[in-house]
């Protein structure tokens, strides 16, 4: 039996504090929202501060890359003559000069940029064979490939002054030729200003199929969409050449070298609207070798070496160039050049350039 006291005085100090407990808790629960609303907001501003110190330190490590690590030249087109066998209506790098660097002086530039990081070199104009019967340009690939030991070496031509004795002495160190062909129909040609008399463009593009075919050298066509051939259909003639890649240009205007008062030509009679561009694409989508270049892609996504060696800056519409390489070196020329490395990534501006890894059926 004397057990039993505590035991009942324990049991009624448990119903009290139970009551109290009751008691607290009902007065807890209208707060409860707010107390939740409170932590909630307490989160939120800690998560947004952990958020803004981030995006401060991502910020300032873009900054740096930025200023620390220079533009790497990976693919650059070096135009070194302006000279032209062609009047090309639309051509956005004339004739102003007649100047070409002395041979000894190019190689140098070319090891300067390799040096810089440079996989590929492309050799363009004018006319790239124009020059020394196309001597110079053949020591040039020779010396990129054999030398310099570059992944890729290429050139864009109009094709109308290769011969096959080229190919015999310089087509194995060369991975792509490039034929310039705007129309199939040679009287469309002839109003583009790539008509030469008795020569027919379109039989010479054939020719040099077969000899890219015969000496292992990968084949490529670039087209310029213009007024005259914006309606054209060129699926037959483009799948029967079966090239590597179709570069698909739209025209543009550079002033200075194919508008304005100081131009060698007036380009303007050529241009098309980007709606036009995009129906002459889609009225070609089942070329699988397409690659389209509108405007917007072509604009500062590629490095344009001139005759000097200078980097031309295209950002304002014009071709302002860079100071020589040679004379200030390739990453202090780099920083005026206006590349857009991103664009030049978007555009598919790096690709499977080098024959020994194309594995094609020759």
């Amino acid at each position: 039996m004397w057990m039993l006291v505590p035991i009942a005085f324990a049991g009624k100090l448990l119903s009290a504090f139970r009551m109290q407990l009751s008691y607290l808790w009902s007065s807890l629960v209208p707060l409860l929202p707010s107390l939740r609303a409170a932590f909630q907001l307490a989160g939120t501003q800690r998560g947004r501060q952990q958020q803004g110190r981030k995006e401060a330190v991502e910020t300032r490590r873009e900054e740096e890359e930025g200023i620390d690590q220079p533009t790497t030249p990976l693919s650059v087109n070096y135009h070194f003559t302006r000279q032209c066998n062609y009047k090309c209506g639309f051509c956005f790098h004339t004739a102003k000069t007649s100047f070409v660097l002395p041979l000894e002086e190019a190689k140098r530039g070319l090891l300067l940029l390799k040096e810089a990081g440079m996989e590929k070199i492309n050799f363009s104009g004018g006319e790239p064979f124009l020059h020394d019967r196309g001597e110079y340009l053949g020591k040039l690939v020779k010396f990129c490939k054999d030398e310099l030991q570059l992944p890729s070496v290429s050139i864009v031509s109009n094709g109308s002054l290769i011969r096959e004795r080229w190919f015999k002495s310089y087509g194995e160190y060369l991975d792509i030729l490039a034929i310039s062909c705007d129309s199939f129909d040679e009287q469309v040609n002839v109003l583009i200003g790539r008509g030469q008399g008795k020569k027919n463009h379109v039989e010479n593009l054939q020719k040099l199929r077969r000899w890219c075919r015969d000496y292992r050298v990968a084949f490529k066509i670039n087209s310029v969409i213009n007024r005259f051939n914006v309606e054209e259909d060129m699926n037959e003639q483009i799948k029967a050449l079966n090239p590597l890649r179709w570069k698909v240009f739209q025209c543009l205007i550079i002033e200075g070298e194919n508008s304005g008062e100081d131009a060698l030509r007036e380009a303007e009679r050529f241009l098309i609207s980007d709606e036009e561009f995009e129906r002459f694409l889609d009225r070609h989508k089942e070329v699988s070798c397409l690659v389209p270049e509108s405007n917007q892609k072509m604009k500062d996504s590629y490095l344009i070496l001139d005759e000097y060696m200078r980097f031309l800056n295209c950002r304002n519409g014009r071709k302002d160039p860079s100071k020589s390489i040679l004379d200030v070196g390739v990453e202090e020329a780099i920083k005026f050049s206006g590349f857009d490395e991103k664009m030049f990534l978007k555009r598919g501006g790096k690709y499977v350039w080098s024959k020994a890894d194309l594995k094609l059926d020759w």
